[in-house]
């Protein structure tokens, strides 16, 4: 039996494209990638600070040295989150302006992982890249389109990814000690009448939760067994992406967007683009950190 749930407003942010929840340091941070924002909101004052960049930035990670590492448009970056300076790490795509980098996240080993996607979000010119704590970047997966959500399974050998257009989630076999991935194959099958598979979280049952664009809400899973679980429901079509946050990983933080909405549809939802609150009953896991 499926469960629904409904998720509450905690900050009217009117983002573009709210992305890249992630918890650490008991914030939320989190992006607008066409603002080229970092911001870091405080559950406790309600407080939300941004730092904008001047560039569009995909995702954002802590790391254990201290700070944010970013993927932005120049590639894997340093951020200075007072002044708003990059810093390159490493830009494996840097001779290719027709991409830029998009979602990603840490392994549980501190790699940085995160996708280039194309600026027009049509050709399958994507690659995943994962960059290694010594600061060298690999190319993983190729002939991606839109790459998107990440996370791996509780016992360290699954990475569960998402190609948005492909509605999709695929598994990988995943080498915790070396960090290389193979033998993909499909996990869950997404009805395209859901919505577009976006960002996603893992839980600490297994369970995976993805923030569905076009959807209104997000969805639940198990990838296991590619059952479906359930629903968010979200007072906002576009929904991007999730985190478990909060004292106990029991709060599920989800961004919105209001990039490709009318001036109609945005009357209809005033509070798209905000930041939205679940409960779901499950805690998440901790949030990886950027060795490098």
């Amino acid at each position: 039996m499926t469960k629904s749930y409904t998720a509450e407003l905690i900050l009217d942010a009117r983002a573009s494209c709210g992305e890249g929840p992630i918890w650490a340091n008991d914030r939320l941070y989190w992006i607008d990638i066409t603002d080229g924002a970092v911001h870091v909101y405080d559950p406790r004052s309600g407080e939300n600070s941004s730092t904008y960049t001047g560039e569009m930035v995909g995702t954002v990670v802590p790391r254990t040295s201290g700070g944010v590492a970013v993927a932005a448009q120049q590639g894997f970056c340093a951020l200075d989150l007072g002044t708003g300076e990059l810093t390159v790490l490493n830009d494996p795509e840097a001779d290719n302006p027709k991409t830029r980098f998009n979602d990603g996240k840490c392994d549980p080993a501190g790699r940085f992982w995160a996708g280039a996607c194309p600026v027009d979000e049509e050709s399958p010119i994507g690659t995943l890249y994962r960059l290694d704590a010594d600061l060298t970047a690999h190319a993983q997966v190729s002939g991606l389109t839109i790459p998107n959500g990440i996370v791996w399974s509780l016992d360290n050998t699954t990475m569960y990814y998402i190609d948005t257009p492909t509605y999709r989630v695929d598994a990988f076999d995943y080498d915790p000690a070396t960090g290389e991935v193979a033998n993909r194959r499909t996990a869950c099958e997404i009805p395209e009448s859901m919505g577009w598979p976006d960002g996603m979280s893992i839980d600490a049952k297994g369970h995976i939760w993805i923030g569905m664009w076009g959807g209104h809400g997000v969805t639940h899973w198990n990838p296991e067994t590619g059952e479906y679980l359930g629903k968010i429901e979200v007072p906002a079509a576009q929904v991007t992406a999730c985190a478990f946050g909060g004292p106990n990983l029991e709060d599920l933080y989800i961004t919105s967007a209001r990039r490709g909405r009318s001036a109609p549809e945005l009357k209809s939802e005033p509070n798209a683009g905000g930041l939205f609150k679940a409960n779901v009953g499950v805690q998440g896991i901790p949030a990886h950190a950027f060795a490098g």
